[in-house]
């Protein structure tokens, strides 16, 4: 049968039946939303028991579409959305119009160094070269909004790098920054997809000085580490002073309530050049997961 020809299918495509769809002759049959292919009704897909089903194409779109650019693995940050580049940090005291709008503002602007910081750092993840499968490692992937996480994309845009970002729906307009790559940014609906994407090809995190979403994403990390539902990776934080005052690590290991050997899940650091270099050392003698 070698001057047969087999076709490698028999069955109509989704796309060409979508198009199809589109010309149905007008009664009042196909008119209705029952006869509406499933895949092409909104409504349908936005009904409270298709959750199930929405919680599925949210995993799998962005798998496939980082699958589809040869993502091996990503370096992930996480940090404040408020922390200013110092170029515009001076604003935000001019902007002070009481004594703790002004002590507010000092802080940010003593923070403001750490979005050179995650940008140079990002620069230096970015410079990593493929592998010998074509797979790229250390990607930059932040959550796609500003400050700390445009400072990440930023410095992987600055040496020529693609970079993923992970955007959430919010009550507020959220728009991603300009140096996220278009074809990596992606938008969510369930913030509990959102830190699984973060988290399914990370190999190294930097943890940023940040508030409530970064507690949230971090405390998670170290967590599914500390019960063995990840395997361990290089959790860099960044602005001992900060986290040292705004969690007492130490104290929770002193109340019983963690282990002491817990307190090692991460490693502070405040260069870019020093969370590399450790970075690199932790996966020095280990293969690559893919």
């Amino acid at each position: 049968m070698t001057d047969t020809r087999v076709p490698a299918r028999v069955f109509p495509n989704a796309q060409d039946e979508a198009e199809a769809a589109k010309n149905l002759t007008q009664t009042p049959q196909t008119m209705h939303p029952a006869y509406r292919l499933a895949f092409q009704d909104t409504d349908f897909l936005l009904r409270e028991d298709l959750r199930p089903v929405r919680f599925q194409l949210e995993l799998l779109k962005p798998e496939l579409l980082l699958d589809e650019a040869q993502i091996g693995s990503t370096f992930v940050f996480y940090g404040s959305a408020r922390i200013p580049e110092p170029a515009k940090a001076e604003a935000l005291r001019e902007a002070a119009t009481d004594d703790f709008g002004r002590l507010v503002a000092e802080r940010l602007i003593a923070k403001s160094k750490y979005y050179d910081v995650a940008r140079e750092l990002a620069r230096l993840a970015s410079q990593c070269p493929r592998d010998l499968e074509g797979q790229r490692h250390f990607v930059v992937c932040s959550g796609g909004g500003p400050s700390i996480m445009e400072a990440a994309n930023r410095g992987a845009e600055d040496v020529g790098a693609e970079s993923i970002g992970l955007n959430i729906m919010l009550p507020h307009e959220q728009t991603p920054n300009a140096y996220v790559t278009p074809s990596l940014s992606m938008q969510f609906h369930y913030f509990a997809l959102r830190k699984m994407h973060f988290l399914l090809r990370a190999r190294a995190v930097a943890v940023f000085p940040g508030g409530f979403g970064t507690f949230d994403e971090t405390f998670e990390l170290l967590t599914l580490i500390q019960t063995g539902k990840v395997s361990p990776i290089p959790v860099l934080m960044y602005g001992r002073e900060f986290w040292e005052r705004v969690v007492n690590f130490e104290a929770l290991a002193e109340e019983g309530v963690i282990a002491r050997k817990d307190l090692d899940l991460f490693r502070f650091v405040e260069t870019a050049q020093e969370g590399w270099d450790y970075v690199r050392k932790w996966w020095r003698d280990r293969p690559l997961t893919r």
